[in-house]
């Protein structure tokens, strides 16, 4: 669905709304969880857990009205599908999307400090820059871009809100890196210096294993569905819905 003047603003606010409340929950459930116990497990479990609860509820809330995709790589992979089609999403689109889900994140980050009265943009000094941390970045992003665009092509985009947040919730245990698998969350989590936190130095790192892992996803994606039809930045990671016919995707 092409984008226009009347909804162009609301969909970038549901982006920028949708990253932020990500980030708070990654955040601040990071910070519960290192005040309530010393067991790393346990840390890293409950972090997890309200991820997936979370994103689950943020993508059925905000998916008819932006695709909730809450993510830089998602919307570049939602414009380079359709590019070759006249009528797919022009590159305004990401324009439109990217920044809104950076500051999303950075704002989503120091509203979360504030919560718990930390300090206020206080860089992370938490390196994660391990080749290895790196590899399991390229891994999780490349599945996620698998599977949001797998079901897309399988027309079980509906699933999405489960099938995203199990997807996510699982790699937090099964790659090295806990999944980070999104440039603008990377980013924010760069100006909190709590559990859920990444030093600015190892930020650029995991950017570019994210964008690795966007190619890779992509190019299975084809081998596995063919080539990619046509998708708008609105039909991911949920369907959109039209205006006059909200909770009615299409």
């Amino acid at each position: 669905m092409p984008d226009d003047g009347d909804t162009a603003g609301p969909r970038a606010a549901a982006e920028l709304v949708g990253t932020a409340a990500l980030v708070a929950v990654v955040v601040g459930s990071g910070i519960q969880a290192t005040a309530l116990t010393t067991d790393a497990g346990l840390q890293l479990l409950a972090d997890s857990l309200a991820t997936v609860f979370g994103l689950g509820v943020l993508i059925a809330l905000l998916g008819p009205v932006s695709g909730a995709h809450f993510n830089p790589v998602v919307t570049l992979a939602a414009w380079w599908t359709s590019r070759r089609d006249a009528d797919g999403p022009a590159l305004r689109e990401p324009a439109a999307y990217v920044p809104a889900q950076i500051g999303g994140a950075i704002g989503g980050a120091v509203l979360t400090d504030a919560m718990f009265a930390k300090p206020l943009v206080h860089f992370s000094t938490r390196h994660r820059s391990a080749p290895h941390l790196l590899l399991g970045e390229v891994v999780a992003t490349t599945g996620l871009i698998l599977l949001i665009f797998g079901l897309t092509r399988a027309q079980r985009a509906h699933l999405a809100p489960v099938a995203v947040a199990s997807y996510i919730g699982a790699a937090y245990w099964f790659t090295s890196s806990t999944s980070f698998a999104t440039p603008a969350v990377t980013i924010g989590r760069a100006f909190t210096d709590t559990f859920a936190g990444i030093a600015p130095a190892s930020v650029p790192g995991f950017l570019g294993a994210q964008l690795v892992g966007l190619a890779f996803g992509l190019a299975l994606v084809t081998v596995l569905f063919g080539r990619p039809a046509r998708t708008t930045a609105d039909d991911v990671v949920v369907p959109h819905s039209e205006p006059d016919r909200v909770g009615s995707a299409h």
